[in-house]
């Protein structure tokens, strides 16, 4: 499927260059200084190390919530990124970074098809300078790349649609496919992608079907190596997937005084002002003003109602004199009113990457919405103007970099050597004392080295013990450092042990561990 290149005035073009090349420098810059490292992470490297050396997957990473896996597909992004950055894990983050580029770029491409070029402008440099979706764009971490994959999948389905070439709802399936490999609320895509199949076919019931044959069928394409995997394992992830959506049970579960309804209005509320608008978020409510608050969401309000209203409204237009462009605006109606409605029928905590496959619609409809006010001729484009204007101030303001870098990729791999050191080039085992982190990101340094400590076994696995050597080393992230009695395997494994000596690096304490040799 093609779609058309963009062909721009040059003013449109330098423009456009200018919005790109700002969305480059804040997603890009110092990237390596501020990107996040920790377990997660150095999992997700440590297993596309693996690929490269020649042990593939059909496996992604496992869902941060509901005990289940992803599909690989993440792991086949970052591979050929983590090689060309010769191992170092900033690669797969640059690799989020374009893709998030990309995203600017296409919000464009759908806004100025849609509306017109200063609506494209408005929502893809707001796109580019909002601190959320800066922040997520910083980082490898698989959910990150929803915001493209879903735009790329409704936008498909409205050339394919379009052109009424049926065959074309293949690629639209595959990306779907895609897209459910990166994060499970791919769910609430697939079926805004089910409704506007129904509603853009009517009344054609025959070629309805016939898409969703072909939609189908892009589907088991694009999530093909997952679904070998499920097939092989008896679909207990599928279980997990359909449990983590709908079942209320749980830890996690919501409380449930918030039901329906106030969750559509709670999710409406925050998808455009957390990501077009940088509303601080609850756990930073309290360092801001309460009248400057109030203000705040009264006028954010305004702008999300106003933005949804003016597109509700001419979806009904169109609809009523029965006009090509109804299309269009049907597409992002049904993404805004089905995205969010489905919200109300889940029972889990809604963290703000839940809203990657609405991430860039916020923007095109903010972006509309100014547009259409700056086109009047009266009081309104200076309120268009002005309100633009804020928004700037205030996504600038947030901006994640103005702050001092964790540096948490230097200060694990750090870690790293000095554990290595203190090892002396001798076996040894090791573990982590933490309260909420994994051990995979000094794991990778350890790999990468060829430094691997030696991992302890089971009894049964070793009746001669021979996986416990003379030493372990351990990182303690959990401050003061007590390793002794820690109830985790890689420490309690060891057996009884006495510490020989702790040392401060970084932000941790690094221990070292002997067996006990009593008095």
């Amino acid at each position: 499927m093609r779609f058309k290149i963009l062909k721009l005035k040059f003013s449109d073009s330098i423009l456009l260059l200018g919005v790109i090349m700002l969305a480059a420098f804040l997603r890009l810059y110092r990237i390596q200084d501020y990107m996040t490292f920790l377990g997660d992470e150095g999992r997700d490297v440590l297993k596309v190390y693996e690929i490269l050396h020649g042990n593939p997957t059909l496996l992604g990473p496992t869902a941060s919530v509901g005990g289940f896996f992803l599909g690989p597909i993440y792991y086949y992004f970052m591979t050929p990124f983590l090689l060309l950055f010769n191992y170092n894990p900033v690669g797969p983050a640059v690799m989020v970074a374009l893709f998030s580029l990309a995203t600017v770029l296409l919000i464009y491409k759908v806004g100025s098809e849609f509306f017109s070029r200063t609506a494209g402008f408005i929502a893809a440099l707001l796109y580019s300078i909002s601190p959320l979706v800066i922040s997520y764009s910083r980082s490898s971490w698989n959910p990150n790349l929803m915001p493209f994959f879903s735009l790329l999948t409704l936008y498909t389905l409205y050339k394919a649609s379009e052109k009424k070439k049926d065959y074309q709802f293949l690629l639209v399936g595959f990306f779907l496919g895609i897209a459910m490999q990166l994060h499970y609320l791919t769910i609430f895509l697939g079926v805004i992608v089910a409704v506007c199949v129904l509603l853009l076919g009517l009344p054609k019931y025959r070629e309805i079907i016939k898409r969703y044959v072909y939609v189908f069928v892009g589907f088991l394409v694009g999530w093909s190596p997952f679904i070998a995997f499920e097939v092989r394992h008896g679909f207990q992830n599928v279980r997990g997937i359909i449990s983590f959506v709908f079942n209320p049970q749980g830890k996690d579960a919501i409380s449930e005084s918030l039901g329906f309804f106030p969750t559509i209005d709670d999710v409406f509320f925050r998808i455009f002002a957390r990501l077009t608008a940088n509303f601080p978020a609850p756990d930073q409510i309290d360092f801001h003003l309460k009248s400057l608050l109030h203000l705040w969401q009264v006028g954010i309000l305004a702008l999300a109602v106003l933005s949804s209203f003016l597109l509700l409204r001419k979806t009904y237009q169109l609809f009523k004199e029965k006009k090509e462009a109804f299309n269009k605006y049907l597409l992002l109606s049904v993404w805004l009113v089905v995205g969010i409605v489905l919200f109300g029928f889940y029972r889990k905590p809604i963290y703000d990457y839940y809203f990657g496959f609405l991430f860039p619609l916020p923007f095109l409809l903010v972006g509309n919405a100014l547009s259409f006010l700056i086109n009047k001729k009266s009081w309104y484009r200076y309120a268009s103007i002005g309100a633009l204007l804020i928004l700037i101030a205030l996504n600038l303001k947030g901006i994640p970099f103005r702050y001092e870098p964790n540096r948490q990729l230097k200060q694990v791999e750090s870690i790293a050597k000095f554990v290595v050191d203190k090892a002396e080039g001798k076996p040894y085992n090791f573990g982590l004392v933490t309260n909420a982190n994994s051990d995979h990101g000094y794991r990778y340094f350890f790999t990468v080295w060829g430094k691997e400590p030696v991992t302890i076994k089971t009894e049964e696995e070793d009746p001669g013990r021979k996986s416990i050597t003379d030493q372990l080393l351990v990182v303690c992230e959990a401050l003061p450092c007590h390793p002794l009695g820690w109830p985790a395997w890689e420490v309690a494994g060891f057996g009884r042990a006495e510490i020989d000596a702790i040392w401060d690096i970084s932000v941790v304490q690094v221990a070292k561990l002997s067996h006990f040799k009593g008095k």
